[in-house]
């Protein structure tokens, strides 16, 4: 599936687009607003929403076998805790879900079924960016808006289409691509939500103002292929208000600022699984976007060996004007921390063998095959050796 077909059908309401997707009118009501409901009851199996939950108790059974389902306990914890410091009573009822897909998104279900995908763990900066997503979300199942949305729905015929969505074939990220987007929310809701999630943010004491740069991040890897007036016009935000009020009306809403942020909290939770998602974001192939991305975070920690190595084989990979001199470059440097990831080695290697520097080529594959004798690309590896020392 094309990408940006791929980004239309699975971020069409989810988080990645509800960020983007309040107007000036958000900013215009005060977060207060929002008055946390009471626990939900199931609903009857014979309703409208009875029928929904049962629909997605059983895509949640299919999520938790699906091979994205990141089966991490620390990780699963941290994301629960987070939820359960903004949903308060509501926490027995939400279940959070984490998915390995290199793309920005989360989204819940009628059911209280959270997923979040590890593209937004590898983006926000710390614990309050997250708490800003998940609030989003939480805000759209505390006013059940997908319920409303259902009951609004001229066309009836749309929970039998989304019944043939789910249940029909599908891989395993179409899947998980098609329950993020489920519903497809109005303008109000998105702006309700975002009211909600500030609400929930604040009152668990983070930072509101963290909220903004999660849209402002987001904003910057996709101009850099979209243009400057991408928020405004592309297939993307069709079908959202323009984006450009969209940061300013989040700092309004978060007032003065203030609060806890939890960097470390964050990083130390995704650190044993984080240089899996810099692998799965090089393999994206959105070289300009996931520059921008490992830039953002070489700006914020410039010795993070994962990433300078990630924007060193990023730079490879594309190999235009001086991109392999950089490569190079960027490489050698991570290969001097004591953490650097092992393929560091062969990128340095392969880039150095393109450059036609045999000599540092191969004393880069050697260096690699001492650390990883067993890799699987050994073979391969060996062989260039033979070519650069006949």
């Amino acid at each position: 599936m094309r990408r940006r077909a791929f980004l239309r059908s699975t971020c069409r309401h989810c988080v990645g687009l509800a960020l983007l997707g309040s107007a000036s009118a958000a900013a215009a009501q005060d977060a207060a607003a929002f008055k946390m409901p009471s626990r939900f009851s199931r609903p009857a199996a014979d309703t409208d929403e009875g029928g929904l939950w049962s629909l997605m108790d059983r895509e949640e059974t299919r999520l938790k076998r699906s091979p994205l389902a990141i089966r991490d306990e620390a990780l699963t914890k941290y994301l629960t805790d987070v939820t359960c410091k903004l949903a308060q009573g509501h926490c027995p009822d939400v279940r959070a879900y984490a998915m390995r897909t290199p793309y920005f998104n989360a989204s819940m279900a009628p059911n209280g079924m959270m997923q979040v995908w590890s593209g937004l763990l590898l983006r926000v900066e710390n614990e309050a960016q997250l708490a800003a997503i998940l609030g989003h979300e939480l805000g759209h199942y505390l006013e059940r808006h997908a319920v409303q949305q259902l009951r609004d729905a001229k066309d009836k015929a749309v929970l039998a289409q989304l019944v043939g969505l789910v249940g029909g074939v599908a891989g395993a990220l179409g899947r998980v691509g098609i329950l993020a987007s489920m519903f497809a929310f109005s303008r109000e809701h998105e702006a309700r939500a975002d009211r909600a999630g500030m609400r929930m943010l604040l009152e668990a004491g983070y930072d509101g103002r963290e909220a903004a740069k999660v849209w402002e991040n987001l904003l910057g890897e996709l101009k850099i292929t979209g243009g400057a007036d991408v928020g405004e016009r592309s297939a993307l935000f069709a079908t959202h208000p323009p984006a450009g009020n969209r940061r300013d009306d989040l700092r309004r809403l978060a007032g003065d600022g203030g609060g806890f942020t939890g960097r470390d909290e964050l990083r130390r939770v995704v650190a044993p699984l984080r240089f899996g998602w810099v692998q799965d974001e090089i393999q994206r192939g959105q070289y300009e976007e996931s520059l921008v991305l490992f830039e953002r975070l070489l700006a914020s920690d410039a010795n993070d060996a994962q990433v300078r190595y990630a924007r060193g084989e990023v730079l490879r990979l594309r190999a235009e004007g001086d991109d392999l001199k950089l490569a190079i470059g960027e490489l050698a440097r991570a290969t001097q921390h004591a953490d650097v990831p092992v393929p560091a080695w062969s990128s340095l290697g392969l880039a150095q063998r393109q450059a036609g520097d045999a000599a540092a080529a191969a004393q880069a594959f050697e260096r690699y095959l001492a650390l990883a004798p067993g890799a699987s690309d050994a073979g391969m590896v060996k062989a260039y050796l033979s070519e650069l020392k006949p």
